[in-house]
């Protein structure tokens, strides 16, 4: 099932997420297959359950699509349940980065190069595993949402300055996808 994507000023966006336990989402495996079926379906390659209305430390991974630059990503298709980030090492490298909450947006962002993470599968099996390249990229950009961070706090004090309205502009609705969207600042109807 398809589920709305959470647009870019909602508060669920800026809240630290909660760590859950298997006997409380006994349903776990159906959520993941429901996240990962919306993240193709609006073209991305991850979602937070922050973005689908869920403070949950829980989020999907595909990096399959850029198996051509990073051959090692071929199947890399992944959950990842109470992520923690255990450390980030190497150099930074910048990357255009967009997001599917803040849709038309992408900038440059700069992040560490490798990361050792600890996490439960939808399985509840327990990794602690590093990622490098791209694989390392998509999951710090999708652990901040767990954190309550969007990709455009990286960007300086100028930048998000021309970006304002904009941002304000998505969280009225008034951007154009073509996925299902809830935005914060459009009023319900009677």
């Amino acid at each position: 099932m398809k589920l709305p994507i959470i647009a870019y000023g909602d508060p669920v966006l800026r809240k630290k997420a909660t760590a859950i336990e298997p006997a409380e989402y006994p349903h776990i495996k159906q959520l993941c297959d429901d996240m990962f079926e919306t993240m193709y379906a609006a073209r991305g390659v991850g979602l937070a359950a922050p973005q689908v209305g869920l403070s949950m430390r829980l989020f999907v991974v595909d990096a399959s699509v850029f198996d051509d630059d990073e051959p090692e990503l071929k199947d890399f298709k992944k959950v990842f349940i109470n992520a923690c980030i255990l450390e980030e090492s190497g150099k930074e490298w910048s990357f255009n980065e967009g997001c599917l909450s803040i849709p038309d947006i992408r900038e440059d962002v700069s992040r560490k190069a490798t990361i050792k993470i600890s996490y439960y599968d939808e399985n509840w099996h327990h990794h602690e595993e590093t990622f490098s390249g791209m694989a390392a990229r998509i999951i710090q950009h999708e652990y901040d949402h767990i954190e309550g961070k969007l990709f455009t706090d990286k960007l300086s004090p100028l930048r998000k300055r021309l970006l304002e309205k904009r941002l304000n502009d998505i969280s009225r609705g008034l951007v154009d996808v073509d996925y299902k969207m809830k935005f914060p600042a459009v009023k319900k109807g009677r």
